[in-house]
This record gives structure tokens, C-alpha cells and sequence, in this order.
């Protein structure tokens, strides 16, 4: 069963938040992505906190400007610090019970989720067990392919779309028709293969009932979401804009030292398999997953082999 609430926080922000299982259990925390939600999570949730798969309390809030949680209005305010200030304040709020507050059993995370995770595990490794990434990229790795990979720059070009201040209007036109192909969208097998997700081979996720869930977050606004590209440098470079060709990472904001688990589907159209290479360069205890015929919606496309994944993960690091 799924609970709904609005979390406030101390520093002002407010999330809608979706659970399952009893409070006070080992905490899986997860965060969602670009242009989806906290109920794409909904399985899973239900799933683990079930007590013969961890009994665990399953949250996932709606990020900051996603459905009912605050939304501010400034570009500044979807800056990654306040996003992880987010997500801090909500683990205290659910493993705040000790002092100091337990660690999340672990932090699971896809697409822009996986951005702030992959920086509160560097920033505050004491605050989670393990991390959970799927198809969200390590920004070491990011970074590198957006300054050196013309297929990587082209492939990313879209979020150069995305930051125009006319993007909410054009992403919003019949009834969210250019979205709804976003969710559609991988890449074709490089291998030969006949893809086991065309309509031909497998009914495809996204529902009609699916579509109506999206639509109903996408009422709520867009703005907040596009925001996290506006606020990113992290993006192919332009005329007016050198992006990640101005950036440069230190290496100690690139250091993962809790085991990680990334779970990747190698048809993402966006972000191209060559971003998990020299991920054990950044991490400690690496679990590298590639899904030969996923996406980048692999959650939905494959959720009893991302479920099968996490549970042998979550098992094999606890042992």
C-alpha cells in the first residue's frame, strides 16, 4: 500500500513524498528523474517493503519543482547544492530517530536523481549504505564524453532545447505529444539483433493509462524540471555557451567510496553506453550492470530484471 504526504523541511521547501512499509525499518530512498515522478517508483516500493523481500520502509519523494513539492521560481535555487539539501533533510526526517541519524540502507536513482546522488554519496558517504544508480551518469565520466565525444555531444544536444525560456510551451503543445515521444525514444541494437521491445515483439510500457499518469504530473508545471538543466553547465557547448568545455572536476568531488551498484540500459538514446567506461576510477566497489536491450526507461521496461538487480546487490554487500 502506498502512502501520500507533504514532507516540510526545515529550510523551507516542501516535497510530496509516496512510501510503503513501516517507519523505523532500514531505509531505501528513491529519486526520480526527468520528466517523471515519485509514483514511477510505485513497484518497487511496494516490492521491498514486503518482509520477504527487506521488509524495508520504501520513500520516494516528487523532487524540488516536480507535482506538489515547492517549485521555486529562480534558475539558482535547482543549483545541485539545494537539491542535495533536499534530500538530506528528508533522510533526517525518516532516519532521524537516532542520533546520529542511521544511514539509508540505501540510495537508489535514475536520470537527474542519479545527478544528486551521485553527489551526496561523494559529499555525505556517512548518510547511505549503499547507491543505487540507474542510467544516470558518474559526472566524471559526464563530463569527459561532453568535452571529447562528438556522438555524446549529439546525443545531449536536446537539453540544449530544454534550458530555452519557450521550452515548457513547446514540450506542453498537444497535449504533451513531444514529451510522451521523449518516453519513447532509444536507441536500434548495434548487434544484429531484433530489438525484444518494438511493438512487433512486446507491448510497449507506456499505456494509455500510463500516459494519463504522466500528463496529470506534467499539468502541475515543467518549469521546475527544466530548471535542473538551466541551473547545470553540464551540457554539449555552443555559440553562446561553452558548457562542459569551461568546466573542470576535482578529483576528491568524484570519489565514490560506498559499493555501487549501475544498472544501465545500453540503448539509451541520450546517454551512450561509452559513459560507464572507466567508472572504477572513481569508484571503490564497483557492480556494473549493462542490459543489452534497455533503455533509458529500463525501470519500466524491465522491472522485474532492475528488482532481481537490486535484491542480489542489496543481499550480496550486506553479507
Amino acid at each position: 500500500m502506498i502512502e501520500n504526504w507533504l514532507q516540510a523541511l526545515p529550510h523551507g521547501i516542501t516535497l510530496s513524498c509516496r512510501a510503503s512499509g513501516e517507519r523505523g525499518r532500514p531505509v531505501l530512498l528513491f529519486l526520480h528523474g526527468f520528466p517523471e515522478g515519485a509514483f514511477v517508483w510505485d513497484a518497487l516500493l511496494e516490492h521491498f517493503a514486503q518482509p520477504e523481500h527487506g521488509g524495508y520502509r520504501c520513500v520516494a519523494p516528487n523532487l524540488r519543482g516536480y507535482e506538489r513539492s515547492s517549485a521555486p521560481s529562480e534558475v539558482k535555487d535547482y543549483r545541485a547544492k539545494f537539491l542535495v539539501q533536499d534530500v538530506l533533510a528528508l533522510i533526517d526526517s525518516e532516519c532521524g530517530a537516532q542520533t546520529p541519524p542511521a544511514p539509508l540502507a540505501a540510495l537508489v536513482a535514475h536520470d537527474w536523481g542519479g545527478a544528486i546522488a551521485w553527489n551526496l554519496a561523494n559529499q555525505h558517504p556517512q548518510r547511505l549504505d549503499k547507491l543505487i544508480i540507474i542510467n544516470s551518469p558518474h559526472p566524471g565520466t559526464f563530463l569527459r564524453e561532453l568535452q571529447r565525444s562528438p556522438a555524446q555531444q549529439e546525443a545531449s544536444e536536446y537539453m540544449n532545447m530544454l534550458i530555452q525560456p519557450n521550452a515548457q510551451a513547446v514540450l506542453s503543445e498537444d497535449d504533451f505529444e513531444p514529451l510522451l515521444a521523449f518516453l519513447t525514444a532509444r536507441r536500434p541494437p548495434t548487434d544484429g539483433t531484433t530489438d525484444p521491445h518494438t511493438a512487433d515483439t512486446k507491448r510497449h510500457w507506456l499505456s494509455d493509462s500510463a500516459k494519463e499518469n504522466y500528463r496529470w504530473l506534467w499539468r502541475h508545471g515543467l518549469d521546475g524540471g527544466l530548471n535542473y538543466y538551466r541551473a547545470s553547465p553540464l551540457r554539449p557547448p555552443r555559440a553562446a555557451d561553452p558548457g562542459a568545455t569551461a568546466v573542470s572536476l576535482p578529483i576528491d568531488a568524484l570519489r565514490i567510496e560506498r559499493p555501487t551498484l549501475v544498472i544501465w540500459g545500453q540503448q539509451d538514446h541520450a546517454l551512450l553506453p561509452s559513459l560507464t567506461e572507466g567508472l572504477e576510477d572513481y569508484i571503490a566497489d564497483l557492480t556494473l550492470v549493462p542490459l543489452p536491450h534497455a533503455s533509458h526507461w529500463v525501470v519500466h521496461e524491465d522491472c522485474e530484471r532492475v528488482v532481481q538487480e537490486i535484491s542480489a546487490f542489496l543481499a550480496r554487500s550486506a553479507a
